[in-house]
């Protein structure tokens, strides 16, 4: 019962009793009142129907019981026959009233008791559960923003901001800190090291309020007459990160800034500025107007352009202009935080101008006006990209076009920042692109943003020349060997791996295989191969991938983003190759057996186990950190013994071996690679013995495995037509 009910039941009296007396109920209490009353059942039906949706069922069943019991009870008023009749009756009836009224009392209390609770109990109440917060219009906002940010604090590593927001109306304003990042697909900024945010209208500071529900919004009342705002704050960088360094600093908007609530993104103009440490400078798309002394004040641009173009700065920059005749401009940006400059080799620019080709000659022309490749080159940052439309952010080891052997597994990475340029940013699948940097995603179709552009990655890669074609098959191989040993697909279907992003970034999972994590990537790989197969052998090889790519994702199709759906792109392979593809894309999502690799067989070649790694099987191994055998006992185990991952169901689970053991020793030897190698080799003959330290205790264990070494390689097949030569052939001329 609520407090507004409570509150009438203690506080409103009412009356129930006879031409004797009455008795009154109120102010939290029942006490006897000699007055003539007769209302007493009117009176009392109306409290009784008062708010009685609120009414648990007890208190209705007693509420009701006390309306039949004054009913019954109560005396009847009626004129007297005579003085003496009426003298008899008075007797009487204040006897019977005495012992049906001591009844009332006991009824009255029960039902008070259970259905008026004291003040500090209660029902539970619960109220709206929607942040306070304006949508986000597609309308005009007028004046621009002045963003200003101080990135010189090198001993404290602290960004400071300052802003001036210009007032659209006087009255409650919402700032919103940016909370979803698109290139991450999730809500992977965190207000948390947001500190210090003051806000001032002139001299007058404007207190804030932080939403209740939502963390990354300040509520504040802006006064009349007031033209803008200006807030401050500090951006407080983790030890570890190496965002804002001496030799190089990564400016990154979306952590450095608020803006007001209402608007879409493309609809606030934004000026912004920043200040470096003293020999840096800085590389982005954004178009540079001063640059003097440190310091960098941009053009105005829109705050969704702002946010998708960041601004890298260091102390050795090397540029290279790759750009075609007849394209938009590409720069290739080197940017190292070591001692030297960077260099590209006379044939890293010349792999580099053949990737630009290939590309072009499968999408076509470029969707942007300029496109700044920013590659980091250092050992600060794990490898990866971040796309934009008109950019990207490439983080590869400082020695990436030193020891070009080294560098196996990220050869495609910079291939695959650019395709996103036309496959993410151009073209969008709806529920990736949002009005706003805090406005949720729905990551549905990750197999065709991420997925399909993996698979380029690998094709352009090796018709560029970035990787050999021996390259490319080893690459490939591990692509199918780790979505063969998927066995989570059981219960997780890939079409379910594309909510990865949205619970599982920046959390390792503990059995890799069994909870699977963002396998959209190289699942991926494999059902675009697939359906180039098909489309190659449905056409009689006149069709592939090349042909859905030149017209889905042209630039003909003017100005972007343009968004697009699962129907949208089937309808696209339809016309190419008139088959169910909803069907048939719906399977491979949802299936628990790993359906993909059918694309193989299709393209005459098929996945097989020897006892010899490659070197791309080296490489990702070192990545990992630790010695994969996943593929013969079926574990991850580091340089120290210590399991890092298990398989689940296999050899080493069923020996009861979980992530986090260290195993000691191996068939009587201390442990190192040479002995854990060796006795996987002699399980043929004989069992893996291990001595495991689980941490409480010590045990001895028999891995029952008997198949030796097992590296995944490719194998052509016999009686069927390499088409997966086809499609890796060169494309430009």
């Amino acid at each position: 019962m609520s407090d507004l009910h409570r509150h009438k039941i203690m506080d409103d009296h009412f009356n129930v009793g006879s031409e004797q007396g009455c008795y009154r109920i109120g102010d939290g209490e029942i006490r006897h009142e000699g007055r003539d009353t007769t209302g007493m059942i009117r009176h009392f039906s109306m409290w009784r129907c008062a708010g009685s949706e609120q009414r648990s069922p007890i208190l209705a069943i007693f509420s009701n019981t006390l309306l039949f019991t004054i009913c019954l009870y109560a005396p009847i008023v009626r004129a007297p026959d005579s003085g003496a009749t009426t003298a008899r009756h008075e007797v009487e009836s204040h006897r019977s009233f005495g012992v049906r009224s001591r009844w009332l009392v006991l009824i009255l209390g029960a039902v008070t008791t259970l259905g008026v609770a004291p003040a500090a109990g209660g029902r539970p109440q619960w109220g709206p559960q929607q942040p306070e917060i304006p949508a986000p219009q597609d309308r005009r906002f007028d004046g621009a923003i002045r963003l200003e940010v101080d990135a010189s604090d090198l001993n404290r590593r602290i960004f400071r901001v300052r802003e001036t927001i210009p007032v659209q109306t006087p009255g409650r304003t919402t700032l919103l800190y940016p909370a979803w990042e698109a290139s991450s697909h999730a809500r992977t900024l965190s207000a948390a090291s947001l500190a210090g945010p003051v806000v001032f209208a002139g001299s007058q500071r404007l207190e804030w309020r932080r939403d209740e529900l939502e963390m990354h919004a300040f509520h504040l009342d802006v006064p009349e007459g007031v033209d803008d705002i200006t807030v401050e704050f500090q951006y407080a960088v983790r030890p570890g990160d190496a965002i804002l360094g001496p030799d190089l600093v990564a400016v990154q908007w979306q952590r450095l800034l608020l803006y007001p609530a209402g608007w879409y993104a493309s609809n606030i103009p934004v000026q912004a500025s920043v200040r470096l440490p003293s020999g840096l400078h800085a590389v982005s798309s954004l178009h540079a107007e001063e640059a003097s002394d440190g310091s960098v004040r941009y053009a105005v641009t829109t705050l969704d352009t702002l946010l998708d173009a960041p601004a890298i700065a260091a102390r050795h920059v090397r540029s290279y202009d790759l750009g075609l005749a007849g394209q938009p401009a590409f720069r290739l940006s080197l940017l190292s935080d070591s001692g030297e400059t960077p260099e590209l080799s006379d044939r890293d620019a010349a792999d580099m101008r053949r990737m630009m080709r290939e590309t072009h000659a499968v999408f076509g022309r470029a969707p942007y006006e300029r496109f700044e490749a920013l590659v980091i080159l250092s050992d600060a940052f794990p490898p990866g990209g971040i796309e934009h439309t008109d950019s990207a952010e490439i983080y590869l080891p400082a020695d990436y076009f030193r020891n070009r052997s080294r560098q196996l597994n990220n050869l495609d990475l910079i291939v695959h920042e650019h395709v996103h340029a036309w496959n993410g940013r151009f073209r969008v699948p709806v529920g990736q692109w949002t009005p706003t940097p805090n406005t949720p995603i729905r990551n549905g179709m990750l197999w065709s943003y991420e997925g399909q552009t993996e698979f380029w990655g690998r094709v352009l890669a090796a018709r560029s020349g970035l990787r050999s074609q021996q390259e490319t098959l080893d690459k490939l191989a591990l692509d199918a060997a780790t979505v063969q040993a998927m066995n989570g697909r059981a219960w997780k279907p890939l079409r379910d791996t594309t909510n990865d992003p949205l619970y599982m970034s920046s959390r390792a999972a503990v059995w890799p295989e069994w909870q699977r994590r963002k396998d959209y990537y190289t699942e991926g790989v494999l059902l675009w191969l697939e359906v180039d197969m098909m489309l190659r052998e449905g056409s009689g090889d006149r069709y592939g991938l090349d042909d859905l790519a030149a017209a889905f994702y042209s630039a003909e199709l003017g100005p972007g983003p343009h968004t697009y759906t699962f129907d949208d792109l089937c309808a696209a392979l339809h016309r190419l190759l008139p088959i169910d593809w909803s069907k048939h894309l719906d399977e491979r999502l949802d299936t628990h057996v790993p359906l993909v690799l059918g694309g193989l067989g299709r393209a005459g070649w098929e996945l097989v186990y020897d006892e010899q790694p490659t070197a791309t099987f080296l490489q990702n191994e070192a990545e990992m950190g630790g010695y994969d055998v996943r593929h013969s006992i079926g574990m991850v185990v580091d340089a120290h013994g210590r399991v890092q991952s298990v398989t689940w169901e296999g050899p080493a689970f069923r020996a009861g071996i979980g992530p986090g053991a260290v195993v000691e020793a191996i068939n009587g030897e201390a442990f190192s690679r040479e002995a854990l190698l060796r006795a996987i080799a002699r399980s043929v003959d004989e069992p893996v013995a291990l001595r495991i330290n689980q941490g409480a205790y010590r045990s001895d264990l028999e891995i029952d495995y008997d198949r030796g070494a097992r590296y995944p390689h490719l194998r052509r097949m016999s009686g069927r037509p390499d088409r997966l030569a086809q499609l890796l052939n060169s494309r430009s001329p």
